[in-house]
């Protein structure tokens, strides 16, 4: 007879096997869109038949339905093309990051900073101290989950703790917080040109900057550290108990952690002096009230110096990256640059093939003007059941974290979901940087539990090198805690946040009335 337990572990494995069977399910986010871009097209010759439009609400002009099975949309389609795919916001700003993010990544900046910051913890906060790098590592992308977990498992393997709990502080501090950061990261600008390009159809003026969450994103950073610490401490280890070394992969508790060389030591020191050379001499530049990096009457928001903020961390990368590339001898001649840039774009191909099913798809929902009529009847439904406070943020928190479970890639499904909730959300006169925080807050917080996140499955490898025993439900259970603590302490955040009206980034308030 099953008992309670047995009854629950199984509920538990059906709705994991359900998740990951419908996912693999699911066909590549490329043909999504091409799907997607399909049905639109059908979709805007129905409503134009019956002549469906709304009223703007930025111009008070009529806007009607546009058919694309007609000869106009066909010219649309064909003229557009390649200007949808190469002015697609996010692309040049994503590539311009990367290019910047490969270089210190190639050289090895990385990889030392993350060990470094670690080994020099105090063993009383180690905890905290893995969380906090977990999560500023993701400025690294890929990097911060492949060398984490692992080099977390053995620190804490050595202080006598369950190196387990160690892989776990780590994921869920590099996916969970991966909306986190204290710096402008690559994430900013891809979500930053998507949600521009949805505001678009609502005011052809609205831009959304890779700053315009910084408040918010870098309070942040602080609240995911503390819950991930305090979910590992007081959930995770006393539930994983002591550890048991008899499953252990043979050879796995020998390792030992790579002590950074004096050199690389040395280099990276070099490169914190660079990056506080360079902070100095863009401060210098924009201190003069009459600087070009100011804005009228010489605001800093807005300001060319705020609008062109990606150029300008693209330089900070590109200048510490060299430094200790130099100094560390893994660049020992200028050609080592540009060959570390192209190894990074490589690795970005995938995404600028998504872009341009992606561009299509948004370019389409806009032309046609059913983002507008969507969004305006949406928030007009919204406005008349008083629908559209705090609790209706709250719902699409949730809503974007269940549909995390089925499409893991966080640009396509923010892609898929702004051109409805971004002008829908506008309407009722919350700015589009607000709405997208709200997005991040869903999509971080729940990508530590699909089974089709290619991480979890590659830090189960981890796991199962200190204990054969573990498997796929053991590191969702796993998860679990730290995603509803995670999830529950951002949705606080967030309240607080708003109740205090407090701006999510330089200038940008929550409301657009403000």
């Amino acid at each position: 007879m099953m008992n309670n337990t047995d009854q629950n572990k199984s509920r538990t494995q059906s709705v994991l096997d359900f998740v990951e069977y419908f996912g693999n399910k699911l066909p590549h986010p490329f043909m999504i869109f091409v799907y997607l871009a399909a049905i639109i097209i059908v979709i805007s010759a129905v409503v134009a038949y019956f002549d469906v439009s709304v009223v703007h609400p930025g111009t008070g002009e009529e806007v009607s339905a546009q058919n694309l099975l007609s000869g106009e949309g066909l010219l649309f389609a064909l003229e557009s093309m390649l200007s949808n795919f190469t002015g697609f916001a996010p692309l040049g700003l994503v590539l311009t990051m990367i290019l910047g993010i490969g270089v210190a990544q190639g050289v090895g900046l990385f990889d030392t900073a993350i060990k470094a910051s670690i080994a020099k913890a105090p063993r009383a906060v180690i905890t905290y101290a893995i969380a906090f790098v977990a999560v500023m590592g993701n400025i690294a992308s890929d990097a911060a989950v492949i060398i984490i977990p692992p080099l977390a498992a053995m620190i804490f393997y050595s202080l006598g703790r369950n190196p387990i709990a160690g892989i776990a502080t780590g994921f869920a501090g590099a996916i969970g917080g991966f909306t986190a950061n204290l710096m402008i990261a690559g994430t900013d600008a891809l979500l930053a040109g998507i949600t521009t390009e949805a505001a678009q159809s609502i005011d052809p003026n609205m831009v959304v900057t890779a700053v315009d969450n910084y408040f918010f994103i870098s309070a942040s950073v602080f609240v995911v550290v503390f819950l991930v610490g305090i979910v590992t401490e007081k959930i995770i280890e006393p539930r994983l108990g002591e550890y048991n070394p008899e499953y252990a992969e043979e050879g796995v508790l020998e390792q030992e952690q790579d002590e950074v060389s004096k050199q690389e030591m040395k280099a990276l020191i070099y490169s914190i002096i660079s990056a506080l050379l360079y902070a100095g001499l863009v401060i210098a530049l924009i201190w003069p009230e009459n600087s070009v990096l100011r804005g009228e009457n010489g605001s800093l928001v807005p300001s060319p110096f705020l609008s062109n903020i990606i150029p300008i961390i693209f330089l900070l990368f590109i200048v510490v990256s060299v430094t200790y590339g130099v100094t560390a001898k893994t660049i020992k001649k200028a050609s080592d640059v540009p060959v570390y840039m192209t190894s990074a774009i490589k690795g970005m191909a995938p995404y600028i093939v998504l872009v341009f099913a992606i561009s299509q798809f948004i370019a389409y929902f806009n032309w046609t003007n059913l983002s507008t009529i969507i969004a305006v009847n949406s928030a007009d439904f919204l406005e008349s059941v008083n629908f559209t406070g705090l609790p209706l943020i709250i719902i699409f928190i949730l809503v974007m974290g269940v549909l995390n479970q089925f499409i893991t890639s966080g640009s396509a499904q923010w892609a898929l979901m702004a051109p409805v909730f971004v002008p829908m959300f506008m309407l009722l006169d919350y700015h589009p940087a607000f709405t997208q925080v709200a997005y991040r807050i869903g999509d971080s917080s729940t990508s530590l539990l699909t089974p089709l996140n290619p991480y979890l499955i590659m830090v189960l490898g981890f796991m199962k090198r200190y204990d054969s025993r573990s498997g796929l439900g053991s590191i969702i259970s796993t998860m679990i805690p730290y995603t509803i603590f995670l999830l529950t302490g951002w949705i606080l955040l967030m309240v607080v946040w708003v109740l205090l009206d407090l701006p999510v980034g330089p200038g940008i308030n929550i409301r657009l009335s403000e």
